[in-house]
């Protein structure tokens, strides 16, 4: 039996995206967050974490999400999409880096949302080592 990384259980993914926002629209920004929020949240239950931070000045704004594996990725940017689009208008996207093994498919889809919002640059890095504490998924 060989100790190959690929043949592991799904592993979480750490997403997180940086974005400018574009001057006088952090107000706008915001509404638009919270619908994209009510419009996702439900369709997610998957989705450990997911949240939207501002800084101080209004200029910057991070997005982080947690997923349980790549699945849970792709699904949520094929949900996304179109709300992802309508908050577009409200910032310049700067970063996307994730952290874990992604699918071929989620790293394509998330160079899709790079060029729909902005032409920012991806970066992947894989865990070479540690451990998570995850509860329990629903029975199957």
């Amino acid at each position: 039996m060989t100790d190959d990384p690929r043949s592991r259980a799904a592993e979480p993914i750490v997403y997180l995206d940086v974005s400018e926002i574009r001057e006088d629209s952090v107000e706008p920004l915001k509404e638009g967050v919270r619908r994209l929020v009510e419009a996702l949240g439900p369709r997610e239950p998957q989705l450990i974490a997911y949240g939207f931070h501002l800084d101080e000045q209004g200029r910057e704004m991070t997005v982080t999400a947690v997923h349980p594996d790549s699945a849970s990725l792709e699904l949520h940017l094929e949900i996304g999409r179109d709300e992802f689009r309508k908050v577009g208008e409200f910032i310049t996207l700067k970063q996307i880096r994730v952290y874990g093994r992604i699918s071929e498919r989620a790293r394509d889809m998330l160079e899709h949302k790079a060029d729909m919002l902005g032409g920012a640059g991806l970066i992947v890095i894989e865990r070479f080592a540690g451990f998570e504490h995850l509860p329990p998924g629903p029975d199957p």
